[in-house]
This record gives C-alpha cells, sequence and structure tokens, in this order.
C-alpha cells in the first residue's frame, strides 16, 4: 500500500488528524508572519513536547513555515514547502519542557524578533510573548501592538487616537521590563483601524514599533 503524508488527506480546511498539530502550526506561523511584518532572511523554530515528537508526521514543520511566508490552511503548496524555501532560510530544534504547553514553539525571525506561541486545539492559536514581552493574542481581533519607552501617559495617547476613530478597545495588555524601561501594549480592537491611524501611532514620540495584526480567517 502506497504511505500517504498527512497532507494528502487533510479535507480544505486542513483538519487532518491534529488540528492542533497542522492548522494551528500554520496560523502559529501566520501569526508571526503578521507581527514581524517585513520579509524575513532566516528563521528557527524550536518545538516542544508533542510538537517536538510527533508534529513531523503531523506536518507541524511544514505548516510552521508555511505559515510565515504567507500560506493559508487550505493552501495545496503546503505539503512541498520545503521545495519552494530555500532550505539556507530555516531550521529547526526540538526539546522537552514540562513548563510550556504540550504544543508549543519559539519563532526566532531574523535573530530580531523572539515569538512564543501555542496550538491549543481545534486549529485555535494563542501568542504569548514577543521579544519577552508577555502578551495574549488568539487572533480573533484585529490587534494593535506597540513597544515603546515606559512613560506616564501613553496609554491615553494611543487610545486617544483610537477613540477619535470610533473604533472600541475590547482588551488592553501592557507589559514592561522596568519602570522607565521598554514596554509593550496590546490593544484588541472591535472593528479594524486604518494604515494611516498605524502611521499616526508610529509617530508618536519615544514608539520604535507598531503594527495592527488582522483577525485570522
Amino acid at each position: 500500500m502506497e504511505q500517504k503524508s498527512v497532507f494528502s488527506v487533510l479535507s480544505p480546511i486542513m483538519a487532518g488528524p491534529s488540528s492542533s498539530h497542522t492548522a494551528g502550526a500554520v496560523r502559529l506561523g501566520l501569526m508571526a508572519r503578521n507581527i514581524y511584518a517585513k520579509d524575513f532572511s532566516n528563521v528557527r523554530f524550536i518545538l516542544y513536547n508533542s510538537f517536538a515528537t510527533t508534529g513531523f508526521g503531523h506536518g507541524t514543520d511544514k505548516g510552521l513555515l508555511a505559515g510565515l511566508c504567507g500560506y493559508n490552511v487550505d493552501d495545496k503548496d503546503i505539503k512541498n514547502i520545503f521545495n519552494i524555501v530555500d532550505n539556507n532560510k530555516y531550521a529547526y530544534e526540538y526539546k522537552q519542557d514540562i513548563s510550556r504547553h504540550p504544543n508549543s514553539v519559539d519563532i526566532i525571525i531574523d535573530n530580531e524578533m523572539f515569538i512564543s506561541g501555542d496550538s491549543i486545539g481545534a486549529g485555535e492559536i494563542r501568542i504569548n510573548s514577543i521579544n519577552g514581552f508577555s502578551t495574549n493574542i488568539d487572533g480573533t481581533y484585529d490587534t494593535l501592538i506597540l513597544m515603546y519607552k515606559d512613560k506616564p501617559g501613553m496609554i491615553s495617547v494611543v487610545s486617544n487616537i483610537i477613540q477619535k476613530q470610533n473604533v472600541n478597545i475590547a482588551s488592553l495588555h501592557c507589559d514592561r521590563t522596568s519602570k522607565g524601561g521598554t514596554a509593550s501594549m496590546c490593544l484588541s480592537l472591535d472593528i479594524p483601524i486604518g494604515d494611516d491611524i498605524v502611521e499616526q501611532i508610529k509617530q508618536i514620540k519615544d514608539v520604535f514599533y507598531a503594527v495592527n495584526i488582522r483577525k485570522l480567517k
């Protein structure tokens, strides 16, 4: 009997034998792509626990890379991604860590962006940290992400810009290295904001990173 790969039996929504290892992996890659917001030269994936031990058979490695390259979960080219992307651009490591979720991954892009996330089941995901800042991004909302110098009034300045567009903030999550150090802000939004608003926020003094992540389909 001819041996089939997991990608030869997946439905168009990539249900697969394990949506956590397949669709979830693609969506984690897509989210990392959106957060980085530019083309990458190299990426290193560190897969943990179940992702590390059974992910290869379920196509987790292909799914993560394909998502980072912009492929959606129903794209037939995912199964051939290693033939599409230069193999010098990506690498994988496999670890066990009981403190991490069973389906967990670190995505290090160009040694510049460090993103940690989990595939939590049924294709759903969660981004837990970006460059060491804690986050809670699951792709169900458009999310504005900022990094900036911590100082009083920054939340008010950003929220006022969004409020003037009649956009409601569904949730707000902040983190910082120390008082007056580097800080992050993640704002989940009920409706999308335009690129012009993101550019306006980028012009705020001491903001050095701002990107609006569209919700995942």
